[in-house]
Formats: C-alpha cells, structure tokens, sequence
C-alpha cells in the first residue's frame, strides 16, 4: 500500500515512523549519493535493549549525521535507521562495527555472512525497497498507537497483566518531584564484593551502593514500564544518580561513608552534586571509594570518560568498568583505559563453550591481561562460578551465592562453601 504524503499528514501522532516516511516521500527526487543503513536492535535480546542502549547506539552515529547531512530515526521497536549524503561505505561500517562492539554479547551482533544485525540500502537503486518496508513500520506503528488508545479508553488504568505504557514527560516530571521529597534509604540496597580464596573463609571488601529501580517503580508508578521511552529513562538514571550522591553525602550511617561502590553515569561525574558530595566526603574517604561506568557509557563518548577519569584518579577514587560479558571480556583493555578494576558479568555462557574450542585460554589470557587481582567476577549464584572464577585466578566475587555466603558465616561462624 502506497501511503501519499496528503494522507500521512492527515495523522496528527507524530513519530519517528511518521518522520522517517515524510523524510523518504520527499527524496523521491534527490537520491543520487544517498545510502541508509536499517540496524536491527529489535532482534537483541531484552537485556541488551534497554533505553541507555539505544540512546548510545544513536550517538555513534554524530560523526556522520554532523558532516553527511545525516538523519537518524530511533524507531518504536528499538530499530535506528539511518540515511546520508556522500559517505562512503567504509565510514559507514566503521559505525556499525562500533555498534557491533557495544552488543558483542549478543547472538545477534555475531559478524556472518547472513547478517542480521543490519541491512543496507544504496537509495539511487533501493530507494523503493527502503521506502516500502518504512511504511509497513509506519502502519504497524499507527496500528499500535490506536490499540494503546483503545486500551486506555476501556481500562483507564492498566489492569494486572496489561501492556503497560511507557512513562510520559508529565509523568516523569511528578516522579522527579517524589524523587525530590522522599525518603530513598528504602530503596537503596547493598551487595558485598568479597575476596574467596581456597585457603580462608569469604572476607568483605567493599559493598555496592545502589537503588532499586524495580522496587521504587512498583510502589510510586506500578502501572508504568519506566524504561520504555529510552530517552525519559537515561533522564531518570541521571536523577537518580543525583539522588543517591545526595542521600550518601546526608547519611548518618557510618556504613555509608567509605568502603563502598557506586554505578553512576559518566556524565553525572562533573555534576554539581558530585562535586558536593566530593567536597563534603571525609579526610581518606576518596581512596575507599570506587565510581563503576558501563562499559557501553565510556564507549558513548570515549573523550569525556578521559576527563572525567583523570579528574577523578587525580582526586584519589578508583574506577571500575562495569558490564563486561564474556564476549566483550577478550577486547576490553583495563590497563588502556585507565581504571583500576573491572567488573564481568558472571554467565553459564563461560562454561558452555567446548574445552576444545580456545575460547577458555581466551579468557584466561583476558583476565591475566587486565591483571587478576583487578578483576571483580559479578552476577555469581552459584558455586559452580566462583569455581570457574578460582580457574581462571579470580579471587574478588559478587552476586546472590556470596551474600548467602556471607549470611551464613554471620549466622553460624562459618560458611559451608568448599572449592
């Protein structure tokens, strides 16, 4: 179905679907050096697809939207697609190796010869290809709004086990003034990082500082998916990092005022409420402290990272990279970006490959490169990681097995854990 433009200006729900086919009807004619590429992050597993994501994946496309009059739509799947002047294949497929690189623990982002990742289109010759699968999207889109519409009209509030919408501004604006008023220390949790050895009992380290997202969603906007709108989202993350810096600076816990780690965005680090909490820390308190970054967050921007990293090593914290997976383990490099710890992300993926396919040499090779005292193994619950953890020479270890661990040597004096 050919869609005119007389009929797409007909709808008043403007989104990227609606801009993206009004962009394409009026290239009809101007398509000589035009070139798009259609990257598939609907098809990344759900983990992989949440709103700071897409929102990084977006930013690497700058370079080229500021010099090849590019355009960038962020579809309601979760697809970019992106369409410029003038730039040749090769600076296209830089970007989309980056994008590559960000996802590498995904299935979908596996270099093959059927890639699923993305699709090309040179618009001198697939102009018509690219324009009727904008507009399937574009009524899919508009098939899914009015369904949402209908939902709202009947139910009003989303019933239990209803597609719940996505957060609006408005809605935002209300949770960021609770946000402002209320009690966090309900919300915010602790996980102990700790040192296993084969020789002694689990010993404490530090403990990671966090707030439940899930949990603050569920009591002040239970009907509401905060992470549906990206872009609202990574707005929340930020307000929340300025929350926790505030509540920590205010704690009366003495728990709370060294020997901790918290997650925080890059671009949270140069903020006037870190500043403040950095000014009111107490004497020492700094070299106790570690800031973990996502991995995906230093790679958005690699050159605000660099500053925000010396400006911080030269005030005494210590940095950890967060997010690493087995995929991306054997290409990060902790040494040249200049952290002192990085943290992986324990998954049965580690032991599922063959003993016989190189890939845990690969591993250990990783985890002796970035040094194995500086590597926190994540996400363990089970003994069975821990034990792979000790292969591999890893002896720092978080996750769900370690606080039963440690409740368990508060309970009882000792732990039952044997390696």
């Amino acid at each position: 179905m050919n869609i005119t433009a007389a009929q797409l200006t007909q709808h008043a729900t403007v989104s990227q679907e609606y801009l993206l086919l009004s962009y394409l009807q009026r290239l009809d004619r101007h398509r000589t050096g035009r070139r798009a590429v259609h990257i598939h992050l609907s098809n990344l597993r759900d983990h992989n697809r949440k709103s700071h994501h897409i929102k990084i994946a977006g930013n690497t496309f700058e370079g080229l939207v500021r010099h090849f009059e590019g355009q960038m739509f962020a579809l309601a799947n979760g697809d970019l697609i992106f369409v410029c002047t003038g730039a040749s294949v090769e600076e296209m497929d830089d970007a989309v190796m980056r994008l590559r690189f960000l996802f590498s623990d995904d299935p979908l982002a596996i270099l093959d010869v059927a890639d699923n990742f993305s699709t090309w289109y040179n618009l001198e010759i697939q102009y018509h290809e690219l324009l009727a699968i904008t507009e399937r999207l574009y009524e899919a889109e508009q098939t899914r709004q009015e369904r949402l519409r209908t939902r709202s009209a009947q139910w009003g509030e989303n019933e239990d086990g209803a597609v719940r919408p996505a957060i609006t501004p408005a809605q935002l604006h209300r949770l960021e003034d609770f946000l402002k008023s209320a009690d966090l220390s309900s919300f915010v949790r602790r996980q102990q990082v700790c040192a296993v050895t084969a020789e002694a009992r689990p010993k404490r380290i530090l403990k990671e500082i966090y707030v439940s997202i899930d949990e603050l969603a569920a009591t002040v906007l239970p009907d509401v998916n905060l992470s549906r709108n990206r872009w609202l989202f990574q707005h929340l993350t930020m307000t929340l990092d300025r929350r926790i810096l505030k509540l920590l600076t205010r704690a009366e816990d003495t728990d709370l005022h060294s020997s901790f780690s918290m997650n925080l965005n890059v671009g949270t680090l140069l903020s006037p409420e870190f500043l403040q909490f950095d000014s009111e820390l107490r004497m020492g308190g700094r070299g106790t402290i570690v800031i973990e970054l996502q991995l995906v967050d230093i790679f958005a921007d690699i050159s605000e990272f660099f500053f925000a990293r010396d400006y911080l090593s030269e005030k005494g914290y210590r940095l950890c990279i967060d997010g690493v997976t087995h995929h991306s383990l054997p290409l990060v490099d902790r040494k040249a970006l200049g952290t002192d710890l990085i943290k992986v992300l324990w998954s049965p993926a580690f032991i599922d490959e063959s003993p016989d396919d190189g890939k845990r040499d690969r591993f250990r090779h990783a985890i002796e490169r970035c040094g194995k005292s500086r590597v926190i193994l994540a996400h363990c619950d089970s003994p069975e990681a821990v034990r792979f953890g000790h292969q591999l020479g890893i002896t720092l270890f978080q996750g769900r097995f370690l606080d039963t661990l440690m409740q368990e040597e508060g309970r009882f004096g000792m732990s039952s854990f044997t390696l």
